[in-house]
């Protein structure tokens, strides 16, 4: 039996409306207490339902973490204390402009009031561990400095870039000079490889210097400060862990750094923020390239080539999704916010809305960090969203693909927004933006009700007019949702949408002329989209399992394949048709079809008195027999190239006696 629940509402100082009743249902909650300072003068309110057994639910987000101390307060003076959530709805559903419709408010809040309850799956983590040993590489001068901050928390090495002046190191942190060429790793486990590497000898009286010098050397370490004021050692590097690079136009760079680099000891916890089935990967097969969608959009190249498939190392992903939202066959998965769930809070989002304010919502996706911060401070000092707008925050936009959005129209939503942080984030998202728009142009929906848009944006009002079909099932995977969302609201069924280039949907053609039937794609094809047919020979194609990963392209040896970026909806395309077919040869001896009959015909037309083994000879008739017939054929002929003389007669024991 589920435990009871208490929702507690805060009106903010009389600043906000609610309908108790709608949050209640929405919050299957026992019962509502609305307050006005539940901060202020009316927090005994929550100290007095923090001590019973509900389930407590505050609404509030701004004060999350008062409230978390008060909990823990109440826990050590009563030895109990309730199950806490906090959940904001003021900022994005509460502060909004006069103008807007109070039904529109109260059913966004009842929205997201009821997408809180849907629990959050938890994603497993791996221990790291950090002795805190640091390797700092840059100018002697900042250098030096930077190990005086970190050398009493970590154990330091310098590596000087630069010909400065030696001065006489602390015995607390060991320095060489040498030129940084090579770097990978993480927290805990660094790789840095460096050229002309000379270590400083410390012996000795009078000037300082430094010993012999080594063409390479290699270093690992668990910490790695990078101060050389040039490119980061690695792509997207604020979000590889453990590295520290230093902006020399900010002052006060180093101070930063040291206060967070000195912490990097001990043993940590670290998200594995995706799963990965190599199975369903269409990377490659038997060294033919295929897919590299997810190599291509990792910001921290935390994706790499593993034979036929690619594997991801876990200490390097920053939990972007931007390989989830591209990857064609769902190979890989995000642990935090998977599809399924972001279906769910969806639909339940937009489902509770209509519900309430008998019209379609509009959906705009945004990160926990930046966006929602835009969203407070557009709330407060602005007119806050717009009124029909419900907001779903991410840890990175990154994770927002074409299936996102199209399970988004298919729950009901007019119109897709993503709020972008920066321009890193706009291009991230831009090519399945790109996608999104041109399956919309297939449908009875405007492409622009797909967009990208800045903070400012937030407030505009849309037309919820747009949606004109009725909500679809969002039941099954990436593509399930998005072929079925795309047949709901299309004009015709019967006609291939045009896709843009690299599209994860669409048809392969095939050059009759040049194609021998060699069969080639079929065996390496990875999803199954090619087959062959059992009695004759034929190229069987099913345009749905189709990801166009290109392995049938690269591999056929007459380049006779193409691949054609569509999306067809209509039911051919879950159903195996015939690309291409011909009638098989039949032995001229037994009559047992086999092979093709125009490779047959052209090797005949090739060989023919052209050939020294086939002129003035009858042996191009043994191209025309099956296996079994072109041995008897070979070894027992009269003319036969391989045969042998008579076989001499067995003698018997009357031979011997008659002789």
């Amino acid at each position: 039996m589920s435990a009871q629940k208490t929702l507690l509402i805060c009106t903010c100082d009389k600043t906000q409306s609610f309908d108790p009743d709608a949050l209640q249902t929405a919050a299957a909650a026992e019962q509502v207490i609305m307050v006005d300072q539940l901060c202020g003068t009316d927090m005994k309110t929550a100290a007095d339902h923090m001590s019973g057994s509900n389930e407590l639910l505050i609404a509030c987000g701004q004060q999350a973490a008062l409230f978390e101390r008060l909990s823990e307060d109440v826990q050590a003076e009563t030895g109990q204390s309730a199950p806490l959530n906090t959940i904001d709805i003021r900022d994005r559903a509460g502060w909004s402009a006069a103008s807007a419709k109070p039904a529109r408010l109260q059913a966004k809040q009842a929205a997201l009031i009821a997408a809180a309850q849907i629990p959050a799956p938890a994603a497993p983590v791996k221990t790291i561990q950090s002795s805190g040993v640091c390797c700092i590489v840059g100018p002697t001068e900042q250098a030096i400095r930077m190990a005086e901050l970190v050398q009493d928390e970590l154990g330091v090495t310098c590596i000087v870039n630069d010909a400065g002046p030696i001065q006489l190191p602390s015995a607390s942190y060991d320095m060489a000079r040498g030129q940084l060429t090579g770097a990978e790793g993480a927290l805990g486990n660094f790789r840095l490889e460096f050229s002309r590497l000379q270590a400083l000898n410390p012996a000795g009286r009078g000037a300082l210097g430094y010993g012999e010098v080594r063409d390479t050397a290699r270093s690992e370490c668990d910490v790695f400060i990078d101060l050389r004021g040039g490119a980061p050692a690695f792509p997207s590097h604020e979000k590889r862990n453990g590295y520290f690079w230093a902006d020399p136009a900010r002052t006060g760079e180093l101070e930063r750094i040291a206060l967070t680099a000195r912490d990097r000891v001990g043993e940590f916890e670290k998200t594995v923020y995706f799963r990965l089935e190599t199975s369903l990967c269409a990377h490659s097969r038997s060294n033919q390239p295929g897919c590299t969608r997810c190599l291509d959009v990792c910001p921290t190249e935390a994706i790499f080539s593993f034979g036929e498939h690619v594997q991801i190392d876990s200490d390097i992903c920053a939990g972007c999704g931007s390989c989830a939202a591209v990857c064609p066959t769902s190979a890989v998965t995000m642990n935090e916010t998977p599809f399924e769930t972001l279906t769910q809070v969806m639909a339940v989002m937009a489902r509770v809305y209509r519900e309430h304010a008998e019209e379609s919502p509009r959906l705009v996706f945004h990160t926990l960090g930046a966006g929602n911060d835009s969203i407070a401070y557009l709330a407060r000092y602005h007119d806050g969203l717009a009124d029909d707008l419900l907001p779903l925050g991410l840890e990175h936009v990154d994770r927002v693909g074409h299936a996102e959005i199209m399970a988004a129209f298919g729950a009901g939503y007019a119109e897709v927004l993503i709020l972008a942080d920066n321009e890193l984030d706009r291009r991230a998202v831009a090519a399945e933006v790109e996608l999104a728009q041109a399956m919309l142009k297939g449908t009875r929906n405007s492409p622009s009700r797909v967009r990208v848009i800045a903070a400012e944006e937030l407030g505009e009002a849309g037309d919820n007019a747009g949606r004109v079909s009725e909500p679809v099932l969002l039941v099954g995977g990436r593509r399930d949702i998005t072929r079925v969302t795309i047949s709901a609201m299309a004009d015709r069924i019967d006609a291939p949408i045009p896709l843009p280039a690299g599209a994860p949907y669409g048809a392969i053609e095939i050059n009759s002329d040049k194609c021998t039937l060699c069969l080639a794609c079929v065996s390496l094809c990875p999803t199954g989209a090619l087959g062959d047919h059992p009695d004759r020979p034929e190229v069987q194609f099913t345009e749905n399992a189709c990801v166009q990963c290109g392995v049938c392209e690269s591999t056929c040896p007459e380049t006779a394949i193409n691949l054609v970026p569509q999306l067809d909806v209509s039911k051919e395309a879950l159903s195996a048709r015939a690309l291409h077919s011909e009638e098989p040869f039949e032995c001229i001896k037994c009559g047992r079809p086999f092979g093709v009959a125009s490779t047959i015909n052209r090797i005949v037309e090739k060989l023919e008195n052209k050939h020294w083994m086939y002129r003035n000879s009858d042996n191009v008739q043994l191209i025309k027999m099956c296996d079994d017939c072109r041995v008897n054929a070979q070894f027992h002929g009269d003319t036969a190239p391989m045969a042998g003389g008579d076989r001499p007669r067995v003698r018997t024991s009357d031979d011997y006696l008659d002789s």
